[in-house]
């Protein structure tokens, strides 16, 4: 009896310490997230903004525009494309960059490309994305390294086009996606990539039996890092894409900042937030079953 006691104490002393030290993290997520997010989900269904002595009402005009236009339908379309091309650049360029990272880059050398890899991360995202109108213009550093090599080559000029969005997004998330598959890349046993050499194993078949299934938490935790903020993103598309950037990240920024009308603004988010919130309801029981395949 006193044993049981003494074990309901101790339990209840972790629970206590648990909570004691999980608390401040709730709450904050609670301040920072929780409560602004029920704000907008509250603000969407009135008639207007509730400053300036307005007096909103409820309604459902908000959402019932969203399928009402046509031009809301498409931006949303069109951002999931963006947010698919983004994706499929990271995974291109940073499933390779962080597999000869994890396995055979050795000693000092990986810390040097690590600080390459978060560098961007040091300087702010606008810098960034005006340093790109630099490179991509016409007559820019891509121009002028193109036809420094073939000096009969035309003007690429990929400034205010979809391929220079692309571009520019890519860059801003392509190191979430090496860090995060750089992880699971660096958790897998080298002895068992030697095994299956020893096997007399060719390193396509090592990669698609070992390597891609034991590191697919790490690709599909880059996917949903990337795509879910690349749908919704309107810096790089408005500096980027000049009047063909229109996505509806660019338009909901419009309703916040220029036509201040935040229901709307409010409302085109959480639709937008409940089709990612649907992909990724319909993409978890692929994603459970190669996971337990991996």
């Amino acid at each position: 009896m006193a044993m049981s006691q003494g074990a309901a104490t101790v339990a209840t002393r972790q629970r206590v310490a648990a909570f004691g030290l999980t608390a401040p993290t709730y709450l904050w997520l609670t301040l920072t997230i929780f409560l602004p997010l029920s704000a907008m989900f509250y603000f969407s269904f009135l008639t207007v903004a509730p400053f300036g002595g307005h007096h909103p009402s409820l309604t459902l005009d908000n959402y019932r525009t969203f399928f009402a236009k046509e031009l809301y339908r498409s931006l949303a379309w069109k951002s999931l494309v963006l947010g698919f091309h983004v994706t499929l650049g990271c995974v291109l360029i940073g499933y390779p960059a962080a597999l000869i990272l994890a396995k055979l880059v050795r000693s000092r050398w990986r810390e040097a490309v690590f600080l390459l890899i978060i560098l961007p991360f040091w300087s702010n995202g606008l810098v960034r994305t005006f340093s790109w109108t630099m490179v991509l213009r016409n007559g820019g550093l891509l121009d002028r390294a193109i036809q420094w090599v073939f000096p009969a080559a035309s003007s690429l000029n990929l400034l205010y086009s979809y391929p220079a969005i692309v571009i520019g997004l890519i860059h801003s998330f392509v190191p979430y996606m090496i860090l995060t598959c750089y992880v699971s890349l660096q958790a897998i046993d080298d002895s068992l990539i030697e095994a299956a050499r020893s096997l007399g194993a060719p390193w396509l078949t090592i990669f698609r039996r070992v390597v891609l299934p034991l590191s697919l938490p790490g690709l599909f935790a880059g996917i949903i890092l990337i795509f879910v903020p690349a749908i919704g993103a309107f810096m790089e598309p408005r500096i980027l894409g000049g009047i063909k950037g229109i996505t509806l990240g660019t338009v909901i920024e419009d309703q916040f900042i220029a036509v201040f009308n935040w229901p709307l603004g409010a409302a085109l988010s959480f639709i937008m937030l409940a089709i990612v919130l649907l992909i990724l309801a319909l993409s978890y029981p692929l994603l459970r079953r190669h996971l337990k395949v991996g």
